[in-house]
């Protein structure tokens, strides 16, 4: 594939990412889910956001399928999103068990991407860090505010 070819594959991921309803599916996956068990993700799975989880699982392992198959070659994906990093770190620990559960083949192609970048797992155990005391903070804050209502 040329990377002209390659180029437009990576604007159409980003042009999908765009749409409405995954802006909010993906708002919700980043800012609201935060599981701990897989119990936390079967009842996201099966209460209000269970289209907003699918959708941003779903995606991101069939982007992460067309890097695996060679439509896009990872360098230009890795150079182009990160997204992905942040995603699987919020299913990472848990994997096992979620697959056990809803099927072996949960997030398959997103964790076969994850491992064949540079420190993918690195990066995922950083992003999981990060996004942890991005949390913790913005609870702070939060507390602080009710404190001085």
């Amino acid at each position: 594939m040329s990377k002209q070819e390659e180029a437009g594959l990576i604007l159409k991921l980003y042009e999908l990412r765009r749409e409405e309803t995954m802006r909010k599916a993906r708002d919700w996956y980043f800012m609201q889910f935060n599981p701990e068990s897989v119990a936390d993700v079967m009842d996201a799975m099966m209460g209000e956001h269970s289209g907003h989880l699918r959708m941003v699982l779903s995606y991101w392992d069939m982007a992460a399928a067309l890097v695996n198959q060679g439509a896009i070659s990872l360098d230009m994906y890795t150079n182009t999103n990160g997204e992905q990093i942040g995603v699987f770190s919020k299913i990472e620990p848990l994997l096992v068990e979620i697959r056990r559960t809803i099927g072996p083949q949960f997030a398959v192609n997103l964790e076969k991407l994850i491992d064949s970048m540079p420190d993918g797992r690195k990066q995922t155990a950083t992003a999981r860090e990060r996004m942890k005391m991005i949390r913790e903070q913005f609870a702070a804050k939060q507390a602080k505010a009710a404190t001085q209502a």
